[in-house]
């Protein structure tokens, strides 16, 4: 997997650029997208990420993640050869992310690979606009967040999702 880790958002702590970059490479891995795909993760600033949202979602305000698909692609079923591809870039705004971790009881850092897993599932065609697919897609970016923090000894327990 080829994952591009850039922040821009003058976050302090800084983000650990390193775990987001492993975090992204292992959801792909488990979601069966082709080795050679592409994927950026931008962390940038709240105003950074509100000129986003109001240009390609016509909302206001900053938010907390952003996903651009570029080629499509879609986890591969089993028996059959992922496609190669970008998949493209998720934005991540870490000072919202801070604001929403102390909501929910979690940290900055756990909060940030939360959104980071969001936006990859939204880039492989998951949604959460019907109940039926939001169950699904926040219950698959809980096992694959528990499986990545277990596979590198951390909490037992994922950060409940905040992202709406």
């Amino acid at each position: 997997m080829t994952v591009e880790v850039h922040d821009e958002s003058g976050f302090e702590p800084p983000v650990d650029l390193e775990e987001v970059s492993v975090l992204a490479s292992f959801v792909l891995d488990q979601m069966r997208v082709h080795p050679q795909a592409e994927l950026n993760v931008l962390m940038g600033n709240e105003k950074f990420i509100e000129n986003l949202h109001i240009e390609w979602m016509d909302l206001p305000g900053p938010t907390d993640v952003l996903s651009f698909p570029m080629d499509e692609l879609r986890p591969a079923p089993i028996g059959e050869e992922p496609r190669e591809g970008t998949l493209g870039d998720i934005v991540v705004c870490p000072q919202v992310a801070a604001r929403q971790a102390l909501r929910a009881g979690h940290s900055t850092a756990e909060e940030i690979l939360l959104l980071v897993t969001h936006g990859i599932l939204h880039l492989l065609g998951f949604d959460h606009i019907e109940e039926a697919e939001k169950k699904e897609m926040f219950d698959l970016q809980r096992t694959l967040l528990l499986s990545f923090l277990a596979s590198r000894g951390g909490p037992a327990t994922a950060p409940e999702p905040t992202v709406s």
